[in-house]
């Protein structure tokens, strides 16, 4: 069974960065595309950012420059940059992974950014 665990998260500053980690137990090139969600307390849940096999990338309008995805091979995992936090990103942070006809859903991790 594909697991993804997530890690990174964190309680930081407004202004302040994170590294989100999405760690999965097989390689990546196996999914046609990883994205992370996000979901804040009474909020639906929020398209983040997504990176297909090919390495292309798209984002949210709300975290346009300030958050990247990359990957490492060799690690099969992938990543997100979080850069000029605001309190509005506080949620749960969560990577799904689409494997065929499925998708594949980490835990999540927890970021919190204070004022």
């Amino acid at each position: 069974q594909v697991r993804l665990v997530e890690s990174g998260g964190g309680l930081v500053q407004s202004g302040g960065s994170l590294r989100l980690s999405c760690t999965a137990s097989t390689s990546i090139f196996s999914f046609k595309a990883v994205a992370w969600y996000r979901q804040a307390p009474g909020k639906e849940r929020e398209f983040v950012s997504r990176m297909t096999a090919g390495g292309s990338t798209d984002y949210a309008d709300s975290v346009k420059g300030r958050f990247t995805m990359s990957r490492s091979i060799a690690e099969n995992a992938v990543y997100l940059q979080m850069n000029m936090l605001k309190p509005d990103d506080t949620a749960v942070y969560v990577c799904d992974a689409a494997l065929g006809a499925s998708v594949v859903r980490g835990q999540g991790t927890q970021v919190s950014v204070f004022s």
